[in-house]
């Protein structure tokens, strides 16, 4: 279900919080297909692994959330996607595991 940018950010932001490590151990981005990109692209576990994802009700406000979530200290790169880019993710980064 889809949420205004600020629900996904205080949302994405409670679970890396939860977590208890620092912002910088997680990975954000922006995506029109969260499964795809987590566990395929980025090797993300399905099973036993910190990450999230939330759709907005737009991209720009997905990239609003993804460049505030980037202010905060997770790591990413900002600027790809399209119009149906509306999903935000994060992950919590495991060396030789995810990618990054």
């Amino acid at each position: 279900m889809a949420k205004d940018a600020q629900t996904v950010y205080n949302e994405i932001v409670a679970h890396i919080d939860k977590q208890g490590g620092p912002a910088s151990a997680w990975y954000c981005g922006i995506t029109e297909d969260p499964e795809r990109r987590v566990f395929d692209e980025h090797g993300v576990p399905r099973q036993k692994h910190w990450r999230i994802w939330r759709e907005c009700y737009s991209d720009t406000d997905a990239r609003a959330v993804e460049n505030t979530l980037i202010e905060y200290g997770c790591d990413g790169g900002g600027g790809g996607g399209d119009q149906d880019t509306i999903f935000v993710y994060a992950y919590l980064k495991k060396r030789g595991i995810t990618n990054p």
